[in-house]
């Protein structure tokens, strides 16, 4: 039997745009989005859920897309780092990170991003702790994480004066 013969369609609402694709029952979330979908944005960087640059939002929660099959996600929304910005209006969070220089290579940054996304939709005003708590799952070899936080800081005082994640 070969991979085509074992195929099942999933159905996904992928950054807001409804998407069928058969796939292998074996493949991964981050595959089917970088392979099949063109999506390149969520990393593999690990292949063991340790750096978390292949993280997006699924449903709204972010999940690391190399520890999930795409079959589990059948119905299910992904938001990915592509799916952020408005045109060419970047996110809060992505401008927040652009203007405290909370990247260099960039290859941890969609996983930043995307994990940033869902801690200030739970709690739109984090404290250091609960920031460094949240990405305690990202990993960063050239930053040193101190512009990070920062961004992040910077969108939790945001958040508390204009209410809300926006």
């Amino acid at each position: 039997m070969t991979p085509a013969d074992s195929a099942i369609e999933v159905r996904l609402r992928v950054n807001g745009l409804d998407r069928e694709i058969d796939v292998d029952p074996c493949r991964l979330l981050v595959e089917v989005l970088r392979d099949d979908l063109g999506l390149t944005g969520a990393h593999v960087g690990c292949d063991s859920s340790q750096c978390g640059a292949c993280v997006v939002l699924l449903n709204g929660l972010a999940a690391k897309a190399c520890t999930v099959l795409a079959a589990q996600c059948n119905e299910s929304e992904v938001t990915t780092i592509e799916g952020l910005s408005s045109g060419s209006e970047l996110h809060r969070v992505q401008a927040a990170f652009q203007e405290h220089h909370a990247l260099q290579c960039g290859f941890c940054t969609p996983g930043m991003i995307m994990t940033t996304v869902d801690l200030l939709t739970t709690n739109p005003s984090p404290t250091e702790a609960e920031i460094t708590e949240a990405l305690h799952g990202n990993l960063c070899r050239c930053t040193g994480y101190v512009n990070i936080v920062r961004a992040v800081l910077s969108l939790a005082a945001h958040s508390s004066s204009e209410g809300g994640e926006g």
